[in-house]
C-alpha cells in the first residue's frame, strides 16, 4: 500500500473512532498495565547519558535524584535528600539522605552511593553529554551513611536546581558494576524509583514493572509500557481505540476537536521547548554570518506555525524561551520574513544562485517536525537554497548530533531544546558555548564566539542576580545576530489520555507526571488515579 493510501486509511480510522457515540463515564478496575505511546525510541537508558527529554521522562520512572522540582510551583523540593544546607560562601552543599531507601537490588541508599554516582559523572568513559553541569563539583565527601557533602570550585547559582535533572539520578554502585557494558541498554536493579527495568524491545517498546519495596506511595499499575510509535496519527488512533491510555503529541490538526471529545482528555501546558534549525557554522556557506542571517529572513515562521502547527507555538524573539530566568527579548516578533533581503545577503556572500544543503529532521519527536521541515525547505527554494530533507529514527539522529566536527554529516538540522531548569544558562551554555560542541556537548551548530564564551562563563559564577541578568542579556544579543540557528518557535506541549486516567500533569520543562509524586506534605502531594 502506498504512503498516500496508508495515510488516507489511517485518517478514515481516526475519523470513525472520533465519531463513535459516547456513553457515561463509569468507574473501572485499574488496568494491569499503563500503556503510553511515545514518538521516539530510546538511544540509551543510563540516566547519566540522557540527551532527550522524552527518554529522560521514561528513565525517571526507575531512577531518582537528590532533589526534585515541584510539578506546579517549580521550586526545589526533597526527593532522596530530605534537607540540605548551603554554606555562606556558596561553595559547600551538605545533604541529609532519606532513611530506609533501598535500590532495586536491595542495597541501601547511602552517602557512598551518592559519591560513586557523582564521580562516575566525571568519568570520560561515561558519555555524559551535559558534563558542564558537573564540572563545578570539586569533591564529594562522605560525612556518614546519611550525610554527604559537595564542595564546589566556584559559586554556581543553578547548582541546586541542576541536581534535579535526570543525569544526576543516584545509581546503585553494585548494579552498575555487575551490568558492565550492558548498563546503557539494561539498567537492571540500579535505581530507587517506583518502577524497575524489565525489557527493552528496540523500535517497539520499553517495559517497566512495579517496585514492591518502593519507599514512597506504591505505584498504581503493575507495569508501565512505553510503545514506540513515530507516526502521530497512529498514536492518536491507538488512544482512541483504547490500545494505549496516553499518547504524546497526536496530530496538531486534531487537537481542537480532541478538546471537545468526551472519550479523551487533552492535557496541555506552555513549554520551555525552543525549536530551531541548527546550521553548522563551520560548514561551507554557513561560515558566513550573512548566509545564516539570510536563512532567517527566508523562512516565514508565523505562516508555518499557523498552517502546519495550527498555532501550537510562539515565534522566537530570543535565543532563550520567555519563561526562563534571564530571558531578554532581542527582537519583537522575531526575524522578519523578507525573501528580498535574504537574496541580497546571499548575493553579497557570493551565493547569488543559492546553494545545496543536506537538511535532517526527525519524525515524531516534535510537533509536526517532518511536515514543518518540508515547509521550510519549500520557502528556502524561493531564495535559491536547495535543502534536501532527510529523516531517520531517533537513536540514529542522536548519534549523528553527537558526532565530532571532523566526522559530522550535519550541515543543517531540526532540533528542540527543553532545559530541565527554567534558567537561560542551560540553553545558552548548552548550545552556544564552545565547550558544548559535540561530542562533549549537544550543540551541533559548532558555534564559537570568544566573547560569548566569556560572558557565559562569567554568568555561571555570578551570584548577584542583576549582574547575572546583564551578562545573559549581552550574550543573547550577540548570539541572535550571529544567527547560528534559524530561530523558529517555542512550542506548546500536550498529551491525550483516556478519560479514566485522572491526574496527569504536564510540566513546563516538557515532562509529564503519570504516577505519584513523593514530595513532602508541606509542598504538596500528587497521584494519578483511574476511575
Amino acid at each position: 500500500m502506498s504512503r498516500v493510501l496508508q495515510s488516507l486509511a489511517l485518517a478514515s480510522l481516526v475519523a470513525s473512532l472520533l465519531a463513535l457515540p459516547q456513553g457515561p463515564v463509569t468507574a473501572q478496575s485499574v488496568p494491569r498495565q499503563l500503556r503510553i505511546a511515545v514518538g521516539v525510541d530510546a538511544d540509551r537508558l543510563d540516566p547519566a547519558e540522557q540527551t532527550t527529554t522524552t527518554v529522560a521522562n521514561m528513565v525517571d520512572y526507575m531512577f531518582e535524584t537528590l532533589v526534585d522540582l515541584h510539578p506546579t510551583k517549580l521550586t526545589v523540593v526533597p526527593r532522596l535528600a530530605t534537607r540540605w544546607q548551603i554554606s555562606r560562601d556558596g561553595l559547600t552543599y551538605t545533604f541529609t539522605l532519606r532513611r530506609g531507601v533501598r535500590f532495586h537490588d536491595g542495597t541501601p541508599l547511602n552517602a557512598e552511593a551518592v559519591k560513586f554516582t557523582m564521580e562516575r559523572l566525571k568519568d570520560p568513559r561515561v558519555a555524559m553529554a551535559l558534563r558542564f553541569l558537573v564540572t563545578p563539583v570539586q569533591a564529594v565527601e562522605v560525612v556518614n551513611d546519611t550525610t554527604v557533602r559537595f564542595r564546589l570550585s566556584k559559586v554556581t547559582p543553578t547548582f541546586l536546581a541542576d541536581l534535579s535533572t535526570t543525569q544526576f539520578a543516584i545509581v546503585s554502585p553494585a548494579a552498575v558494576q555487575r551490568a558492565g557494558d550492558r548498563w546503557r541498554s539494561a539498567p537492571v536493579d540500579g535505581g530507587t524509583g517506583p518502577y524497575m527495568f524489565k525489557e527493552w524491545r528496540r523500535g517497539d517498546s520499553i517495559v517497566l514493572e512495579r517496585n514492591p519495596n518502593y519507599w514512597g506511595q506504591k505505584p498504581l499499575f503493575d507495569e508501565v509500557v512505553f510503545r514506540v510509535v513515530p507516526d502521530a496519527g497512529t498514536r492518536l488512533a491507538q488512544v482512541l481505540a483504547g490500545d494505549v491510555h496516553m499518547a504524546m503529541l497526536p496530530p496538531a490538526p486534531d487537537v481542537r476537536g480532541l478538546r471537545r471529545n468526551p472519550q479523551v482528555k487533552v492535557v496541555e501546558a506552555a513549554s520551555d521547548r525552543v525549536v530551531f534549525v541548527a546550521m553548522n557554522t563551520q560548514w561551507g556557506p554557513f561560515r558566513d554570518v550573512r548566509v545564516r542571517q539570510a536563512m532567517n529572513y527566508a523562512v516565514n515562521k508565523k505562516a508555518i506555525l499557523a498552517s502546519v502547527l495550527f498555532d501550537l507555538g510562539t515565534v522566537s524573539d530570543s535565543p532563550c524561551p520567555p519563561m526562563m530566568f534571564g530571558y531578554h527579548k532581542v527582537r519583537e516578533g522575531g526575524w522578519p520574513f523578507s525573501p528580498g533581503r535574504a537574496k541580497e545577503l546571499l548575493a553579497q556572500a557570493g551565493y547569488k544562485d543559492g546553494f545545496e544543503v543536506n537538511f535532517f529532521t526527525p519524525t515524531g519527536r516534535y510537533i509536526q517536525d517532518f511536515q514543518f521541515a518540508q515547509a521550510i525547505a519549500g520557502q528556502l527554494r524561493n531564495v535559491g537554497v536547495r535543502a534536501n530533507v532527510t529523516t531517520m529514527d531517533w537513536p540514529s539522529y542522536v548519534a549523528m548530533i553527537q558526532t565530532p566536527l571532523e566526522r559530522t554529516r550535519v550541515q543543517m538540522l531540526v532540533l528542540g531544546w527543553a532545559w530541565p531548569v527554567l534558567d537561560c544558562d542551560g540553553v545558552l551554555y548548552g548550545q552556544f558555548h564552545t565547550a558544548s560542541h559535540p561530542p562533549r556537548g549537544l550543540g551541533p551548530a559548532f558555534y564559537t564566539n570568544p566573547r560569548v564564551d566569556q560572558l557565559l562563563d562569567q554568568q555561571r559564577a555570578e551570584a548577584n542576580v542583576e549582574r547575572r541578568k546583564a551578562l545573559l542579556k549581552e550574550s543573547q544579543e550577540i548570539i541572535w545576530n550571529d544567527a547560528p540557528w534559524i530561530w523558529l518557535w517555542t512550542q506548546k506541549w500536550y498529551v491525550v489520555t483516556a478519560r479514566n486516567l485522572e491526574g496527569v500533569l504536564i510540566h513546563p520543562i516538557e515532562k509529564w507526571t503519570a504516577l505519584c509524586e513523593p514530595q513532602e506534605p508541606a509542598v504538596g502531594h500528587h497521584c494519578v488515579n483511574w476511575r
